[in-house]
């Protein structure tokens, strides 16, 4: 590429991907308030023009209940934890959307669709986890399949793919290759973020992590496609996670700000790639929200700043791998 470019990814997933951590009733109110977050983010990427990936749980596609089961993959991840499969409780979710705001997001969906430069990728059918015990590749096609159906529906073509806690199994990659994907999110090249299994997860690396986020441990993390395999699915790594606003470390505010506009400016200045990402629950509810936009606006204020100095680009994943 000629000019650096800022992707932006979101993962999409309401309560499908918490299930196996967190009781309904302790994310609830955080979960609802991704009904106004969403639609904060759209307005706010409509006004920067900013071209952004939302990488959708396919099970939120449904209108109804009856819709879902018939849809369901034929074949479900074994998992060894039962916990990690959405399928053996899938009866008790409720019969719609407005009936259950947790586990269906036809209208989001449909609200994103309905903005320009907006990518709806996928973020596999059921929040699969692909480096999990038990699982294995061919319960990984069916899952795949369906995600790329449903979405079908809705007239929408999915070519690009998010995993699930960023779980990259490369046994898996042909198989997103099969069904017309053409990339996916990997992850930052430093060793604080080297896939792995929730089992193999360390203490040590989530605070390393953590301090990275004040302080530039692991580098700008900003990369050129020269850097990464053309050969499909490409390769878009994550450089940073969008953090949120902490009470408890709001007096480092100014770092987090500074670590990720020192990318920024990193990457302008090197016609490098920089891709940010965050779940839009990860926006918290009542006046967090409000901080976490203020601090995002700032984030793109930079940008646009950068974009008339340096021509910096706004891309989504699709956009990106077709220049």
């Amino acid at each position: 590429m000629s000019k650096g470019a800022l992707i932006i990814s979101l993962d999409f997933e309401l309560y499908w991907g918490m299930r196996h951590k967190y009781q309904l009733n302790d994310c609830r109110n955080n979960l609802l308030a991704v009904r106004s977050i969403i639609p904060s983010l759209l307005k706010l990427f409509d006004e920067y023009k900013i071209h952004a990936t939302w990488a959708t749980v396919g099970l939120l596609f449904f209108e109804n209940k009856n819709d879902l089961i018939r849809e369901l993959p034929a074949v479900c991840p074994a998992y060894f934890n039962p916990k990690l499969s959405p399928y053996q409780s899938i009866n008790n979710i409720g019969a719609n959307e407005k009936e259950d705001p947790f586990h269906y997001a036809d209208s989001l969906i449909k609200l994103i669709a309905s903005y320009p430069n907006q990518e709806i990728a996928t973020h596999t059918f059921s929040h699969y986890c692909c480096l999990e015990p038990g699982q294995n590749k061919e319960e990984f096609r069916y899952d795949l399949k369906s995600a790329v159906e449903v979405a079908k529906k809705y007239n929408i073509n999915i070519e690009s793919i998010i995993f699930p806690y960023n779980q990259i199994n490369d046994q898996y990659l042909p198989i997103c290759k099969e069904m017309g994907l053409k990339a996916y999110r990997g992850n930052e090249s430093s060793w604080l973020y080297k896939t792995r299994s929730m089992g193999e997860e360390s203490l040590i690396r989530r605070i390393l992590r953590l301090v990275d986020v004040y302080f530039n441990i692991s580098g700008h993390n900003a990369y050129s496609l020269n850097d990464v395999s053309r050969n499909p699915p490409i390769n878009i790594p994550s450089s940073r996670f969008l953090r949120p606003y902490w009470p408890a470390l709001k007096f480092l505010e100014l770092l987090r700000l500074h670590r990720i506009l020192s990318d920024l400016d990193y990457a302008a200045k090197n016609n490098l790639i920089y891709h940010l990402w965050w779940h839009p629950r990860n926006f918290g509810e009542g006046d967090e929200i409000e901080k976490n936009l203020s601090f995002l606006k700032k984030i793109l204020d930079h940008f646009l700043d950068l974009q008339k100095k340096y021509g910096m680009k706004s891309l989504n994943m699709r956009e990106l791998i077709s220049n």
